[in-house]
């Protein structure tokens, strides 16, 4: 499989399949294709993923597309922002945010993975439930405006505000820390709380969570009438 990411901020990937290679994204995903490709919906692995899929912020059901010779599927992104490929092989698994999944090889497994920190599930903005890809092959992830790479040494940390955390390695590690003073709380305008990732690991940041344009829109909405 080859694959081209193009579009700017409102990017697609093109993937080029030889004949027999299958993709696999939730229903909706693809964008165009040649005709020589063929669709089957799937639960990918039973109900019980099915539903963890759903607790994700994903769909249920999945669609598996496969080559009948050589064959071309795209793949765009639901936001203006980026798409990133990740190559996944065992010792080098990804943590993705939920609902970053835009589409991956067959080969790729991808499942729920929970917070083992109460806080950090709780207070984080990340969630408890977040996406591990594992397997052997190729994922595509779709994140909210540009995505900013820190590669952190074991035990180096960076702090993170709520919701900026796109993807980590899954050696890195995530955490809560409360800001500190009363002022800062009140008037600081960052919230109660901020996002800590502790290395061994690649952090991917992305710079506009959705959430953020949702409360800068906010405002403009009219006002339900009663």
């Amino acid at each position: 499989m080859q694959y081209d990411i193009k579009g700017g901020n409102l990017p697609v990937v093109i993937c080029q399949l030889e004949s027999g290679e299958q993709m696999i994204t939730e229903n909706g995903g693809m964008a165009w294709m040649s005709p020589n490709m063929s669709m089957d919906t799937t639960t990918n692995g039973g109900l019980g993923k099915a539903f963890g899929r759903m607790f994700s912020g994903e769909k249920m059901f999945q669609n598996i597309y496969t080559a009948n010779g050589k064959g071309m599927i795209a793949f765009a992104s639901s936001f203006p922002g980026s798409i990133m490929a990740f190559h996944i092989e065992p010792g080098r698994e990804m943590i993705l945010q939920k609902k970053a999944f835009l589409a991956s090889e067959t080969s790729v497994t991808t499942e729920i993975c929970f917070q083992k920190k109460l806080g950090a599930g709780f207070f984080g903005g990340e969630g408890f439930i977040l996406q591990r890809c594992s397997g052997r092959g190729v994922v595509f992830a779709e994140f909210d405006g540009s995505v900013i790479t820190y590669d952190l040494a074991p035990g180096q940390q960076i702090v993170v505000d709520t919701g900026y955390v796109a993807a980590m390695e899954a050696t890195c590690s995530l955490d809560i820390q409360q800001v500190k003073g009363a002022k800062n709380i009140l008037f600081g305008g960052e919230g109660l709380f901020n996002t800590i990732v502790t290395g061994p690991g690649k952090v991917y940041l992305q710079t506009i969570p959705l959430h953020q344009v949702a409360n800068v829109l906010r405002p403009y909405f009219p006002t339900p009438s009663k």
